[in-house]
């Protein structure tokens, strides 16, 4: 019963998070863009650096968790960006690091627009370690230890294109193209099912002022991967001051969340997202938590150039 009890485990993973694999997801997607698109590089027009950590699914064994940090720059004239990104992704037996590269080139569409080209180059390490799945007595021969990856090297390339003005920005982005087996093709094998597909994603935003003091900030992004359905995150923030965010955020059949961050200097904003589930797994998990840290260094022109509210 035990091993039965396993692979329906492994079969549900593998179908759900490898066969039709999804990049982590985040709730403050507005304040993490450079993690899904390489056009955003460069595009605050100072030197920019987020730290995030993501626990999904509080109380369920093996649930995910996620850490990224993140830093772009813009470079010679402000048209190039650069930004390098590192995120960890943990679920279950499986163990992710990602390390990507972003390079972006902007050019002016008007004296408020500017459209950004971006390209990412990444190195993936996989590690799933068979083990966790009988953590009492991790000697059990019940699985060949032998399918365990340790270190599984893959490389990946991706682009984004990012439009943005002080009010309003859309970028399109695929950050990972190639499409990587990580394992050998013995089909007698739960392991020959993990296998990347490609991750699209769609984001927009806009700035309204509600009056001189008060702003809505709403945000959507879309996701698509093959073998899995549509995601939609939904979001609604209130700005106060320039410095308090109130907002709501809803993605489509599974989570309603509640979002807060403050804006505690020019350089540095601190946020915290917390998801209730709207599926059955709230019956069996307490919420994910997610908390963001955004610090900028001023530039040497004399603090942001412009206003950035996303």
């Amino acid at each position: 019963m035990k091993k039965i009890f396993i692979l329906i485990i492994l079969f549900v993973m593998f179908n759900s998070t490898s066969f039709g694999q999804q990049d982590a997801q985040y709730t403050q997607y507005m304040y993490n863009t450079i993690s899904v698109n390489p056009g955003y590089a460069g595009s605050r027009d100072v030197f920019s650096m987020t730290g995030l950590y993501r626990t999904q699914w509080v109380g369920l064994e093996g649930a995910p968790k996620t850490m990224t940090f993140s830093g772009h720059t813009p470079l010679r004239n402000n048209k190039l960006g650069l930004g390098v990104s590192l995120v960890r992704d943990q679920i279950w037996i499986q163990d992710e690091t990602y390390l990507d590269i972003d390079f972006s080139y902007t050019i002016n569409t008007s004296d408020t627009g500017q459209l950004a080209f971006g390209i990412k180059a990444g190195a993936h390490l996989l590690n799933i370690d068979f083990r966790k799945t009988n953590p009492e007595n991790p000697t059990d021969d019940d699985f060949d230890l032998s399918n365990n990856v340790d270190n599984k090297f893959s490389p990946n390339v991706g682009f984004g294109i990012y439009y943005h003005t002080d009010r309003f920005y859309l970028g399109y982005s695929a950050p990972t193209l190639l499409r990587t087996k990580y394992y050998d093709n013995d089909v007698n094998s739960v392991s020959y099912l993990a296998k990347d597909r490609v991750n699209h994603y769609l984001i927009a935003g806009y700035v309204f002022d509600l009056s001189a003091d008060l702003k809505l900030k709403p945000a959507v992004l879309l996701k698509a991967v093959q073998g899995a359905p549509l995601q939609a995150d939904l979001s609604g923030n209130l700005l106060l001051n320039d410095k308090l965010t109130l907002g709501l955020a809803y993605r489509w059949d599974a989570a309603l969340s509640g979002l807060i961050s403050f804006q505690i200097s020019e350089g540095l904003m601190i946020g915290y997202a917390y998801d209730w589930e709207t599926t059955e797994l709230n019956n069996y998990n307490s919420g994910s938590h997610e908390i963001i840290l955004r610090y900028e260094l001023r530039s040497s022109r004399g603090g942001i150039i412009s206003p950035r509210f996303f």
